[in-house]
């Protein structure tokens, strides 16, 4: 009789364990699958942030150039988004956003005197801090899809991960075709580094 309630308390022991076990990765898994999906949210929010100064920068160029300006507005309105829930949906916005800015930087430089407006060098203030705001949001999805990957991957998380239905993130890349067409705004105002330092 000693032995076997002793067996039967290991075995209650081992279980209560494992219980315990699931339930703390269940709960991990939980907090680093919802900082993803805020991270997602704060970039869908400073993207946001951009094409409403974008707007704000066509709205300017319209005294310039008015059919390139409305046509700009219209696109800008058309493409803000309302929610982003995958990196693919980040990458698309981005390279969305590259166009429209690159369209509105053509505008500028073909009239100086709209380049040279404090407003319009304000507004592309704000966009370039918006972008590092991005940036700075993507390290940051990244740091944690890598955290929720290692789990989903390692063992013993990865059975619970599995039984559970947690899935590997993606990860944000940049692809480097359009980051090659990226407007270098620097150039495009006459700035270099040593003038910024």
């Amino acid at each position: 009789m000693g032995v076997l309630s002793g067996i039967l308390i290991v075995i209650i022991a081992l279980v209560v364990i494992v219980a315990m076990y699931i339930f703390k990765t269940q709960r991990e898994l939980v907090n680093l699958d919802e900082l993803c999906k805020n991270a997602l949210s704060q970039i869908a929010v400073q993207l946001n942030s951009r094409w409403d100064a974008v707007l704000n920068l066509a709205k300017m160029a319209a005294q310039y150039s008015k059919h390139e300006s409305e046509t700009l507005i219209k696109v800008i309105r058309e493409r803000r988004i309302s929610d982003i829930s995958t990196p693919a949906q980040v990458n698309q916005q981005q390279g969305e956003l590259q166009q429209v800015l690159g369209r509105l930087i053509a505008v500028g430089e073909a009239y100086p005197d709209l380049k040279a407006a404090d407003l319009f060098r304000e507004t592309m203030d704000g966009i370039k801090q918006y972008e590092e705001n991005v940036r700075m949001s993507r390290m940051v999805y990244n740091d944690t899809a890598t955290k929720m990957n290692r789990m989903v991957r390692q063992w013993p998380s990865s059975f619970v991960a599995s039984l559970l239905n947690f899935r590997e993130k993606e990860y944000l890349k940049v692809d480097e075709e359009q980051k090659a067409k990226y407007p270098n705004l620097d150039e495009a105002f006459g700035k270099s580094d040593e003038t910024s330092n």
